[in-house]
Parts: structure tokens; sequence; C-alpha cells
């Protein structure tokens, strides 16, 4: 989405993790794998706003490091409501007097760009001061309700204040505004805390508004779940079952089969390509990329990883890693991160790979390790092979030219060098490096002594 001029966004986060039993700010607990600031943040740079200022609290510096250099940040070191948390901002708003500022809470996270855009559209043609996000919802409990005219806002009410009348209206408060700048300034200035909490609400704004006859508008979101928060572990569970379900129905609309939902968990920001086949109890997390017609069975656990065309990912973890097309990765290995696997990669049971990369067409079956090595193409690494890459203070590369056969539990001493087309004898551990088409052997010759059995077991 492109930039558009005149527009910031507030996003107020400053409640603590209290409720939630958290160490950590309430908006950097997680629907899906990704903190619900997170989620606000992407929604308001995907509508196209570049300006933001986000609130924090004293315990906030955690939540700065989620944002890009050029945020602006400002402080409420008392908790005493929105109003006073949308207050300590106005340096931000004067700074960008004159334009329209969209105010969302940071705990907020299925308030979507597509819902601040046509909100937007309503706030600049009707020429209101404040359009008020809302939502009509089956059981609108809790939640402020919406009272209307003909044309514009008259009210919101909370639930506490409501009369049977009132209570019987489905539409709700959000929590979420488009506000003319310049009236938010002047009214933030005029706010009371003359209340049971002693605290400063946002939404006295919207009845300055009507006082003043500046206008108060609507925008109904075709999105029920916009006023969606949580308060508690529980309230998180319901936030993160309705955002992966909603991932998973994205994804099948896409051409993506998925088998069972059982257990599927798939980060928001992951992209997957269609006829590929996702089996039940499969987690991908992050920004990952799964090409085209590939399958993930059960038990894998991918995180920031990008998997090419036809690969098979059999019941393995990979982390931060690059898997080529047609790849087959399992059952029961890792890929750490910084693993480069190449086109037609054979990786079988209980393999690591880490910090490595293997060329295309290379076999390592079974039971080995290969960390911190650079594998040439059509390489075969036999059971048990170890690149000792660590000698207790620093890490060495292992690396295997084109070709080359590395025979069963082989032990690779880095730093060493194993050349085209050169082969190791099983049982070898390799401390110097293998000319191409050499042979290495670096084992002891077998010695046989007959009856020493007999003799060990007597002793």
């Amino acid at each position: 989405m492109s930039k558009e001029t005149g527009l910031s966004a507030l996003i107020l986060a400053a409640g603590n993790g209290k409720r939630m039993k958290s160490a950590k700010p309430k908006v950097l607990c997680e629907v899906l794998f990704k903190p619900m600031i997170c989620w606000v943040r992407d929604w308001c740079e995907r509508a196209g706003i570049s300006e933001v200022c986000v609130v924090l609290g004293p315990d906030g510096d955690e939540v700065k490091t989620h944002f890009p250099e050029g945020t602006s940040f400002a402080l409420q070191q008392e908790r005493r409501g929105t109003g006073h948390a949308a207050l300590q901002a106005k340096a931000f708003l004067r700074a960008h007097a004159g334009g329209d500022v969209l105010v969302l809470g940071g705990d907020a996270p299925f308030v979507d760009d597509e819902t601040i855009r046509g909100a937007l559209g309503m706030h600049r043609e009707s020429g209101c001061a404040v359009t008020v996000i809302t939502a009509q919802v089956d059981d609108p409990a809790g939640y402020g309700r919406i009272v209307r005219s003909k044309r514009s806002v008259t009210a919101i009410v909370e639930e506490v204040d409501a009369d049977d009348t009132t209570r019987s209206i489905h539409e709700i408060n959000s929590g979420s505004y488009w506000f003319k700048t310049d009236f938010l300034l002047e009214a933030l200035s005029h706010l009371g805390c003359d209340n049971a909490q002693g605290e400063y609400y946002l939404t006295d704004t919207v009845r300055a508004a009507v006082r003043a006859g500046k206008g108060v508008c609507a925008y109904c979101s075709p999105n029920a779940d916009i006023a969606q928060g949580a308060n508690d572990r529980r309230g998180l569970l319901r936030l993160g079952n309705i955002a992966r379900m909603r991932v998973l129905e994205r994804l099948m609309d896409a051409g993506v089969q998925i088998l069972s939902t059982d257990g599927v968990l798939i980060s928001p920001d992951a992209e997957i390509g269609r006829d590929t086949q996702i089996y039940p109890n499969v987690i991908i997390r992050g920004r990952s990329r799964v090409g085209e017609g590939c399958v993930l069975t059960s038990g894998t656990f991918i995180t920031d990883s990008v998997i090419g065309d036809g690969a098979l990912i059999n019941a393995s973890q990979i982390t931060s890693s690059t898997v080529g097309d047609g790849a087959r990765i399992g059952p029961f290995s890792q890929l750490r991160p910084d693993s480069r696997i190449g086109k037609g990669v054979k990786i079988g049971d209980f393999v690591e790979v880490k910090n490595s990369t293997v060329g295309e067409k290379t076999s390592i079956a079974h039971l080995t390790y290969i960390g911190d090595s650079d594998v040439g193409e059509r390489v075969n690494f036999g059971c048990g092979t170890v690149t000792s890459n660590y000698d207790g203070k620093r890490k060495y590369r292992t690396v295997i030219g084109n070709d080359a056969f590395i025979g069963c539990n082989t032990n690779l001493i880095a730093p060493v060098t194993i050349g085209d087309g050169a082969y190791t004898a099983a049982g070898s551990t390799i401390t110097d490096d293998v000319p191409d088409d050499a042979l290495a052997i670096a084992r002891e010759r077998q010695t046989v002594k007959p009856g020493g059995a007999v003799k060990y077991r007597k002793n």
C-alpha cells in the first residue's frame, strides 16, 4: 500500500501484563506466535500509515525493539486511562497538526487494513471530527454501545450506564477511532477524570465532539472480530483460535490442502504455495515461505525458513534455513540456523545440519552431524559421519568437493578439505586434507587375538 500524506497513527500500548500473569507488557503477549502489537503495527503499514507514535508504559523498552527506525514513542508514567495515554503523545500530535490521526489499542490484533481504509474514507467524506470504528456482534455484553441518530453518532454508552433499550443494541465500540488531529489535541486538553475510576477516557472526546456539534460518524466494519481483545490467558487462547482458523481458511482458499486442522498452527506472516499438503500437528512460525506441491508431515516444525517447490519435510525441525526444490528431509532431522540445502538433497533420519551449505543431489542418509561445512554436489555420506568443528575455543569449517564419498563413521576434524571425487574409508578419523580422487584410510589395522574373549570374561 502506498503511503498517504497527512495520516498518522497513535498506538496505545502502556498496559502491563499483570492480568496475563506475565513479566512482559501485555501487548507483547503473542497471538499465533506474533505479539499483539506487531499485528497492529503491520495493519497500519498495510493501510499506508508510516507516521506512528507508540505510547508505552514504564516497562516498555522491549516493545520498542518491534518497531522500525523513525517510529516515535511517548511515555505514560502513570496508567490513568486511554485519554491520559493519548495526551502523553501531544508533541507527536502537534507535529502532525492539520491531518488525520488513527488511534488504536496495541492489544487489538484484528483491526485490519481494509477496516482502517474504509473508516478513513468515511471520515474524510463526512468531514466529521471523529469517526468511531464499530462492529455488529451477536453478544455485545461488556462493550460500549453505539447510539445513533439518522446521520451521526450521538453517544457511546458503556454497559454499566446503559438502560435495557441501549443494552439491546448490537453495534459496539471497537476502541479504534479516526480523529481530525487538531480536534483531538483540543479535546484532550479539556478532559476530566470525574468518574469512579478517576481516569481520563478517550470516549469523552466523542462526547465533546457531539456537544460542540462537530460531527461524529461510525464506520461499521464487516470484520466482526475487530473489537476482540484479551485480558487474560484464556482470552489470549480465544484470539489464537480465531487467528488460526482465519489463516487456515485463507490458505485453503489459495489452494493449500489441509488434511486435518488438528494441531496445525501457521503464522499469519507465512506464505504457502498451492497443492502443498499440510498434515495434522504441523507448526510453521514467522515469515516462512513454503513452495508449491510440498508435503509437510506430522511433527514438522518450521521457523523463519524457505522451502522450495516439491519438497518433502517429514517430521523434522527447520530453523532459519533454506531448502531447495525437491529436497527430502527426515524423518526426525534438524536443520539449525543458516543451513542452505540444495535441490534434490536427501537428508534421512537423525541428521543434524548447522550453518552449512549442502550442494544439489547430495545424500546424508542417517545418524550424521554436518556443522560449519561447505559440501559440494552429489556427495554421499555414510552413517555416523561427524564434522568435528569445535576445538573448545573456536569453530572451523569443513570443505567437501563434488562427488566425494564419505564412509560410515568418518570423523572429519576441521579445518579440513576433502577434494572432488575423493573417498574416505569407513571408520577413519581424517585430520589432513584429502586430494581430488584420493582414498584416505585413517584407522588402526585390525588385530585378532585367539581366545582373548575367554580371558576377558574370566577377568
